[in-house]
């Protein structure tokens, strides 16, 4: 079950290029919590399968985005090892 917050993240996460502020003043504004509690609450809800049963587009968005970062590090990390 989601919180009424993980609600507002998932929300806000899907539409926040709509607001004409830039996007962690908007998260202060709109979904009420800090920077840093939004991109955890975030991570967290990657995982989660009732996040991804009602927002499959964002929680699908944010999976690639996380692969491909962890892609991205392991690239440089193979060109300064090897």
């Amino acid at each position: 079950m989601l919180s009424n917050k993980d609600i507002r993240v998932l929300e806000f996460e899907n539409s926040w290029w709509h607001y004409p502020e830039p996007k962690d003043r908007a998260i202060r504004e709109y979904v009420g919590m800090s920077s840093t509690r939004y991109y955890q609450a975030l991570r967290r809800l990657v995982e989660d399968e009732t996040a991804a049963d009602l927002y499959p587009l964002v929680v699908r968005r944010l999976c690639r985005m996380k692969r491909e970062r962890q892609e991205a590090l392991a690239r440089r990390i193979d060109t300064t090892v090897g």
